[in-house]
């Protein structure tokens, strides 16, 4: 019996566990990609409320290490996306939005389905430690005792 618990625990420590982890940082990592994609979004429709007629922007760009330097692009009426697998793509505005709107939506399917996976792993772990007080003969709920008003 003893040997039975141990391996349930042994799974539900270093496998389930271990796989819930991943499934969030998985859909941490996702959800940090569509807060950039917005954050761009917002950017990119910034600059074409500000002066659409404008040509040039001037800007500040980080060299590393928080070193920063004031740059200035002659023709900000394009911009470079990245568009996935380390490429970029030379896209006008409006292109950006409507690629970010697609991007965002295949982000959003993709965070959906792993927070479906972390429900169905949560349940493993909920179907194993079940399973674990079950084979330990504990109580799920221990039994109440009253307690005494000592102030009466």
């Amino acid at each position: 019996m003893e040997e039975k618990v141990l391996q349930y625990e042994k799974f539900l420590n270093e496998i389930l566990r271990r796989d819930l982890q991943k499934v969030l940082e998985e859909r941490d990592k996702i959800y940090s990609e569509i807060a950039e994609y917005l954050q761009l979004k917002n950017v990119i429709q910034k600059l074409k409320e500000e002066d659409p007629g404008r040509k040039g922007l001037k800007s500040q760009v980080d060299l590393g290490c928080n070193f920063y330097v004031q740059a200035k692009v002659p023709d900000a009426s394009k911009i470079f996306v990245a568009i996935g697998f380390g490429f970029f793509l030379e896209m006008n505005f409006d292109e950006a939005l409507k690629f970010i709107e697609k991007k965002e939506l295949h982000l959003n399917g993709i965070s959906d389905k792993l927070s479906a996976d972390a429900l169905k792993v949560k349940m493993h772990i909920k179907v194993v430690l079940e399973g674990l007080r079950e084979l330990q003969r504990i109580d799920a709920e221990p039994d109440k005792e009253p307690f005494r008003d000592i102030f009466a």
